[in-house]
């Protein structure tokens, strides 16, 4: 059995126009995981604590239970979500972020930012 390289990791390169097609992109592989409509969304919402389905249906508003369903089986294939099941009578699920979706979180918090400094300028655009 080969021991683990000591090495230190080599930092990914942050220019995919060079390289060929089907090469490693860090930029692509960390958007993969935010890809699907809902997917920010369904883990900004998630980013206080579990919820249950219901409770993540009205937190989202516009969300149909069928794209819930597929997004949440989706996220949880990819290792951003966890879910368990509640023993309680009639038996509900819960749904939380994984540890690899908390590092998501930082970035979901800057684009929220940058949201909120867009609407902000909206308002004052249009109260000008």
């Amino acid at each position: 059995m080969e021991a683990p390289s000591t090495q230190p990791l080599q930092p990914a390169s942050t220019d995919c126009s060079s390289a060929g097609p089907g090469a490693f992109c860090p930029i692509h592989e960390g958007l993969r995981l935010l890809q699907g409509a809902w997917t920010p969304e369904v883990l900004w919402q998630l980013r206080q604590g579990p919820k249950r389905f219901g409770e993540l249906r009205r937190a989202l508003g516009r969300i149909s239970a069928k794209v819930l369903t597929t997004r949440l089986r989706e996220l949880e294939q990819r290792g951003l979500l966890e879910r368990r099941v509640l023993a309680s009578s009639p038996p509900s699920v819960e749904y939380r972020i994984t540890d690899l979706a908390h590092e998501i979180q930082p970035v979901l918090s800057a684009i929220a930012d940058l949201g909120t400094k867009l609407h902000a300028r909206q308002l004052a655009r249009s109260a000008g």
